[in-house]
């Protein structure tokens, strides 16, 4: 039935590898593994993303969720990766490129989580420097920002490690885990990045 088929169309494949990682869109053959992290990680990603939908880990939820990643990559608006151990294909966590903005602007937002059997082990840090020259090369963007929960040390230690600088407060910004919770806004600069 045509009504559960993905989208065809997309934009060039985005797929940059170093350190050991491939980094690339999710693909329906990557649900079992998905479905499997996520699952795990659970308790451990709470306090940092929105409340999952009910459906989040099915499926049909997401193969919901690449339709929808499909459309944001066709459509320039995100450009989600996964995030690959290349010695055995082990899935380690997730980054996007999200409110991707053109004309004067030239930016976007990164947003990432590692599963709970991978986190402190360096994997979120290798991945940005792998993905950051495609953002900053492929994709064009002058500006790359972040955000993350005050007391979250090991986001804000990633986005340090990288380059990010600190660059103030917002209050209230995002709904986290059911709460409007303050985050520490962070931007790094192609002239930055690669000066």
């Amino acid at each position: 039935m045509a009504l559960f088929r993905l989208p065809t169309t997309t934009a060039p494949a985005l797929a940059p590898r170093g350190h050991g990682l491939l980094l690339r869109a999710p693909q329906m053959p990557d649900y079992p593994q998905w479905s499997e992290l996520r699952e795990i990680s659970r308790t451990f990603l709470t306090p940092w993303e929105p409340i999952w939908p009910s459906d989040d880990l099915t499926r049909s939820g997401f193969r919901r969720r690449l339709r929808r990643y499909a459309e944001d990559i066709a459509e320039d608006r995100a450009y989600p990766f996964l995030v690959i151990r290349e010695s055995d294909g082990a899935l380690v966590g997730g980054v996007t490129l999200a409110n991707v903005r053109r004309g004067i602007v030239q930016a976007g937002t990164l947003g990432y989580w590692v599963g709970q059997p991978h986190a402190g082990k360096g994997y979120m840090t290798a991945a940005l420097r792998v993905l950051l020259p495609t953002l900053f090369g492929e994709l064009n963007l002058h500006r790359i920002e972040a955000a993350c929960i005050p007391t979250n040390q090991s986001s804000i230690r990633v986005l340090e490690k990288c380059g990010f600088a600190r660059e103030g407060l917002a209050r209230r910004y995002l709904c986290i885990n059911g709460v409007w919770q303050d985050h520490c806004l962070y931007g790094l600069l192609d002239e930055d990045f690669r000066g």
